[in-house]
Formats: C-alpha cells, sequence, structure tokens
C-alpha cells in the first residue's frame, strides 16, 4: 500500500535489513543501552566523578563541554553531516560523529508530508473542545483512515462497514467521522464513564445525538429545585409530595440520555463503555447495534490515536483475534506505561536494572510480571539473540520525548527543573533519606559474581511529581516546596516521617552550598538528558518496528506498514502502524 514498510532513513538494502541492523546495533552498543535504560537523572551527582564523565567516553568531553546545548542539539537532529560546519568550535572526535550518524540512519523519519488534496473543514460544531493540536490530529486522522478503508475495500470481505476507536475518550476522532462529509459509523470503546458522558454531550452538541425528552410540570419542578434539587434519595417524602407521585423523573438535565439517531447514508456513534485487558473484542462486538447494519456482515476497522501503553498492543492484536476486524490503524504514545513480557535482566542486558520503589517498602514488579500482552510482541524481537530485546521503563520513557521540538526557553526550563531534582537526589543521598542500592548478580549461595561497577549503582527513587510554578524559581524554593509536598500532602503520606526525621532542619546555607558546588556541572546534565533523548529515538523505533514485525508474522494479515500521519512538530507521536487482513483469510485465537 506504501513504496516501502518502514520509513527508515538509512541506505538499507529492505525493511528487513534495516531490522537486522537496528536490532544488532541495540544489542551490541554498550553506550546507548547505558543512555537508553542504564542512566537515570536521579544518579547525576550521587556518585564520584558524576554520571557525565562515567558514562560518555572521554574524547567526548571537551566538544560537548564548548558546544552551545542548543547547537548541540542541531548537531544531533538537523544539521547536514556529510557538509558539517563546526567554525568556532574543536574538532568533533570521529566516534561521536559515528555515534550521531548511527543514530540518524536507525531512527525512523518523522517527516509528514500533507495529503496533495485539501482536507475537509472540520464542522465547527464538531472541534467544540479541541485544542490547535487536537485539530490537526483528528483532520488528519479521520481523512487518513477514510481514504484506507476505501483504498483496502478491493474485496467485499474487506469493504469496512464500522471503525472501532480503542480509547475513544470524549470521542472526538469518532464524532468527525461520523459527521459530514465522512458519515462513517463508529463504536467508541472507552473505560472512562466520565469521558462518555461527556462525549455525549458533545454529540448532543454536534448535531448528532437528540437529548432525551421529559415531560414534566414546571411548577412542580421548580418546587422541587427550590427544596434543593433533584436529589429524591436524600428526602424521598418530599420530593414525593412534591410531585405527587412516585414515578416522577428526578434526574437532573446533564443525567438524560442522548439518543444518536440512525438515518441511511448518515454516520453513527455507539458507545460501548468498558476497560479492555487484551485484543480479544468479542464482548464488543456483540454489543455493537445491529439495528444500524440492515443485516449486513459486521466488517471493522480498529483505530486509535495516541492509546497509551498496552492498549496500542490490544489492538493490534484485535486484528488477529477477532474474524470480524479487517484492518488496523494504530497510532501509539506512552510506551513508559507498557509491560514487559520477556521479564527482568539477564547478564546480555546489564544495563537496564528494574525501577525500584523506595520507602513504602514496595519493590517494582513490573519487569518481573512476564506481561504475555507487554513488549515486545513479535517473536522476531522475543528470540533475537536468544535471549531477546528488553527495554526497561526509563528507555521507554526517554522514548516519549521530543528533542526536536525542543527549543531555548523550554529546554532551559526543563533542564532547570532536572538539575534542581539531581541536586535533591544528592541532598536527599547525604541526608539519609536514601540509600544507595547495588545491582550486582549473585551466585546461588548469595554472593556478587563479580565486582560492582559504575553503571551497578544506584540510589532509591522518590516520586515528587510536579510542584507549584514558584518553586522552579531557584533551588532554595524547589528544595523547600518538595520537603513541604512530601511532609504534608495525603498523596505522599508514606515520605512524611522521614522528611521530618531527615529534612526538617536544613537550612538554606546548606542548600546554597549545594547548588554553588553543583552549578559549574549543570551544562553537564544538559549535554547527557540530550544524548538521552536523541538516543531514545532508536527506542522508539524499536517499539513501532516491533509492532510492525508481529503483524508480517501473522499467516492472516495481507500487507502491513508504518508511515508518518501528522506533523511532528505539533504531534511528535506521529507513526501509525496499519496491518489489513488477506481476502477471505481465517482468524486464529
Amino acid at each position: 500500500m506504501v513504496p516501502r514498510p518502514l520509513p527508515y532513513n538509512g541506505n538499507y538494502a529492505s525493511a528487513d535489513d534495516y531490522v537486522s541492523h537496528l536490532l544488532h546495533f541495540v544489542n551490541t552498543t554498550d553506550l546507548f543501552q547505558i543512555l537508553c535504560g542504564g542512566t537515570h537523572i536521579l544518579d547525576f551527582f550521587t556518585s564520584s566523578p558524576g554520571l557525565f564523565h562515567t558514562v560518555l567516553p572521554k574524547e567526548w568531553h571537551h566538544f560537548l563541554l564548548q558546544c552551545d546545548i542548543m547547537r548541540l542539539l542541531d548537531i544531533f537532529l538537523r544539521d547536514d553531516l556529510d557538509n558539517l560546519q563546526l567554525d568556532g568550535l574543536p574538532e568533533m572526535p570521529d566516534s561521536l560523529f559515528q555515534y550521531i550518524k548511527s543514530i540518524r540512519h536507525l531512527s525512523l523519519a518523522r517527516d509528514f508530508t500533507p495529503p496533495s488534496h485539501d482536507l475537509p473543514v472540520l464542522p465547527q460544531t464538531v472541534k467544540v473542545g479541541m485544542k490547535p493540536k487536537k485539530i490537526h490530529e483528528v483532520k488528519n486522522f479521520a481523512d487518513y483512515v477514510h481514504r484506507l478503508s476505501q483504498n483496502i475495500a478491493t474485496s467485499e470481505a474487506n469493504q469496512i462497514s464500522h471503525f472501532v476507536d480503542f480509547g475513544s475518550g470524549q470521542n472526538y476522532l469518532g464524532r468527525a467521522l461520523a459527521s459530514e462529509p465522512y458519515n462513517r459509523r463508529v463504536v467508541a470503546v472507552e473505560g472512562r464513564e466520565n469521558n462518555v458522558t461527556a462525549a455525549r454531550g458533545l454529540d448532543i452538541t454536534s448535531g448528532l445525538a437528540t437529548k432525551e425528552k421529559v415531560m414534566r410540570n414546571k411548577k412542580l419542578w421548580n418546587k422541587i429545585l427550590e427544596a434543593g434539587g433533584p436529589h429524591p434519595h436524600e428526602n424521598p417524602d418530599v420530593f414525593r409530595q412534591v410531585a405527587g407521585t412516585e414515578a416522577f423523573d428526578f434526574r437532573p438535565r446533564e443525567q438524560l440520555k442522548s439518543e444518536c439517531t440512525v438515518e441511511h447514508g448518515k454516520g453513527h456513534v455507539q458507545y460501548v463503555s468498558g476497560r479492555l485487558d487484551s485484543g480479544d473484542l468479542s464482548e464488543v462486538i456483540a454489543k455493537i447495534d445491529s439495528t444500524s447494519l440492515a443485516k449486513e456482515k459486521l466488517k471493522l476497522m480498529a483505530i486509535s490515536i495516541h492509546s497509551c501503553g498496552n492498549l496500542s498492543h490490544y489492538a493490534i492484536r484485535s486484528l488477529i483475534l477477532n474474524p470480524d476486524i479487517r484492518a488496523i490503524a494504530i497510532v501509539g504514545c506512552c510506551y513508559n506505561l507498557m509491560t514487559e513480557k520477556l521479564g527482568p535482566p539477564t547478564y546480555k542486558h546489564a544495563y537496564l536494572r528494574p525501577t525500584l520503589q523506595a520507602l513504602n517498602g514496595r519493590v517494582g514488579r513490573e519487569s518481573s510480571r512476564f506481561d504475555p500482552q507487554g513488549f515486545p510482541m513479535s517473536k522476531k524481537f522475543c528470540t533475537y539473540d536468544d535471549d531477546g530485546v528488553r527495554l526497561n521503563v526509563t528507555a521507554r520513557m526517554m522514548a516519549c520525548q521530543a528533542p526536536k521540538n525542543w527549543d531555548s526557553v523550554d529546554s532551559e526550563a526543563f533542564f532547570s527543573r532536572h538539575f534542581f531534582r539531581a541536586v535533591l537526589q544528592k541532598i536527599f543521598l547525604d541526608r539519609g533519606v536514601v540509600k544507595q542500592i547495588h545491582h550486582v548478580p549473585e551466585n546461588t549461595d548469595g554472593q556478587a559474581t563479580r565486582k560492582p561497577g559504575p553503571f551497578d549503582v544506584s540510589t532509591q527513587p522518590i516520586t515528587v511529581g510536579g510542584l507549584r510554578k514558584n518553586c522552579y524559581s531557584s533551588l532554595r524554593a524547589y528544595v523547600r516546596g518538595t520537603i513541604e509536598k512530601l511532609t504534608t500532602s495525603t498523596e505522599y503520606r508514606q515520605y512524611a516521617d522521614v522528611m521530618n526525621d531527615k529534612m526538617a532542619d536544613i537550612t538554606d546555607e546548606e542548600i546554597d552550598k549545594y547548588e554553588a558546588e553543583y552549578l559549574p556541572r549543570k551544562k553537564e546534565l544538559c549535554v547527557t538528558w540530550s544524548l538521552m533523548a536523541f538516543s531514545a529515538m532508536v527506542v522508539e523505533s524499536m517499539i513501532v518496528v516491533d509492532r510492525w514485525m508481529f503483524l508480517k508474522e501473522q499467516a492472516e494479515v495481507g500487507d502491513a506498514w508504518v508511515e508518518t500521519v501528522f506533523d511532528y512538530g505539533i504531534s511528535p507521536r506521529n507513526l501509525v502502524v496499519v496491518g489489513v487482513k488477506k481476502d477471505g483469510a481465517p482468524s486464529s485465537a
């Protein structure tokens, strides 16, 4: 359906050749593994001489520290490497140049070419509630899946009758598809009732649905409102007296049902509530309103814009697990929320330490779940080099970055936040709030198999989360704001005792000494974080390629590919994974 199934950058002979180079690089390049999974910003200053000096090759240090951070991002991401101009900078080490080149070649291309035709304008009533990013996504993806459904309709089996939207949220995409000019039938699958309620309200605003009509005696209704509102369960005797009947409909306006009218040639939205925990849609499909089919056989396409974590896996697997699903088009996001299939790292994955949850006694069990729904999906990735491909949560979280979109203002803001958090972790370590954790494999007798290396030591993480805006104005403000939050917030009450015991007496002068010591090294953190985010573009490529490879391995799938559907500058998670069943293909469970 597209010229080549994967939008790779390098000069590879084929998609399979690209995948082979990608897997080899990820599996054999220590520096990549360290930057994508073996390095955490919390530990930046908790060891000596620090992660910048420990992680990065010594011959890189002078060049990286002399280069302005925004200029460095241009070199990583945008400059023509074949005609690289380094005016006023030291000579770039060849090993750094080759590393940059490898990351670029192995990262899937993200350039977006808008359709050659003019996209239909979303009706003003359909755009209600959408921000510009969402308008861009809905406008482009609605057109994309509509055209895709037409292009694959080469046989009756693949003539799509309904779109099934995984994690439809407030159903912006489904509403656009059901409205003019598409007039498609949509099944919106959403697990949060508040989202479904909001979506139904927006359907009424857009004209897709009408509100349920309730006949009431206006005078009696006003008396009910004067008596405290429509809450008969609080004082039922009062309301029976006012209404004169137990059958009186007390529901307020927001609880009235909306009804999407079914008309020939018009679009239709049906909501199916419930959380999905696999790709088996038999229960969802059984609820699809048959009155709109006119005895037509169900032929479904699963679609989703930014389905989080494993929800993308469920949507992709739905093509295999459900005979009625004929195609899928899935744009994933939130890779940090994916689970892991292969379990904890082995000796072949020395840098992918499992994440430990500290202080509250809970140990992170994510990598120990061996979740069959998790990453990786494909047999090729699960069995590569006899041990499979693993990505820990740190690597997957970095894959959610969008370094091509960083500007100087935004960069300075989040670099400062990272700097404050890294220094705070050092303070926590010095004051005994956290301890160092040693990650050295043990033999059957419980003895370490080797001497700890620089990447075998980390510190217990404490989740801080967001703070008030003024807490990011200085290190003093950040430390004080964090202590206050971890001491007083009920959400973080497990930290209150240790904060009061270890941090209550810290002085401004002590905080200032930490800032004076580590501020000259802030550039080290900025450079390392930038290299981590740049390298993690390959991590995202790995995740997307694994999903494509899974589809290629299935006998039922006739075609599968990946392409961009959004402008990266507006919506950086812009890669759609598409799969189409063979005509008349049976489906396996």
